[in-house]
């Protein structure tokens, strides 16, 4: 029996945005120097992904960390992430989330978000008694894009630097979130240009 024929992987991506050296698009990377802060959570399989959007994300923001997970069955601990100094809140779409547009914060802002597949995202917001205290919020509305850079199971399914956008820019204004966005276009635009037909 023959073996499957793998997807195409990208060869040689370039390190920072993932996509094919010729389709570089690190030159159009913001620097933004916010008062709110990231936290990325990503899987160690995302490490690997040049689709993933999460890590693009980091390198726009000044103020944001990344931690892995998934690397091995030790749990990892995420309570250094926590400090009085912000109201931090796990970005996930739990029933009891509020919409991250209602927030009204009297501190900066610190937002957790889970990089990963969606079962992947589900463990960081439930597996994490650390994370317990901390209030849900979620993106409202329906992600009604025509082309994606993954497959969406999910009406509201977006990409993390779409989500990150989003967050963003409902505590830090809409020039934040129209930069990142912009960000994620030209990513997604490099991404199809690169797919025969899918453009």
């Amino acid at each position: 029996m023959s073996k499957p024929i793998r997807k195409r992987k990208t060869v040689d991506p370039c390190p920072t945005c993932g996509l094919h050296r010729g389709r570089c698009i690190c030159a159009q990377i913001p620097r933004l120097s916010l008062k709110t802060r990231v936290s990325l959570i990503i899987h160690a399989k995302e490490m690997k992904r040049t689709t993933n959007t999460g890590r693009l994300a980091l390198h726009a923001l000044e103020n944001s960390t990344m931690v892995i997970r998934g690397q091995d069955r030790e749990r990892v601990d995420l309570s250094h992430l926590l400090s009085a100094e912000f109201e931090t809140y796990v970005l996930y779409p739990s029933p009891d989330a509020m919409d991250v547009e209602d927030l009204k914060p009297v501190k900066p802002v610190h937002f957790i978000i889970a990089d990963g597949n969606w079962r992947q995202a589900g463990k960081v917001n439930q597996r994490h008694p650390e994370l317990a205290h901390l209030p849900r919020v979620k993106i409202g509305g329906r992600n009604l894009a025509k082309h994606h850079l993954r497959k969406e199971h999910m009406a509201e399914g977006l990409s993390t630097l779409e989500a990150i956008a989003l967050a963003l820019g409902s505590v830090e204004g809409a020039a934040v979130r129209e930069s990142l966005m912009a960000l994620y276009q030209a990513k997604l635009k490099a991404t199809l240009d690169g797919r025969p037909g899918k453009s």
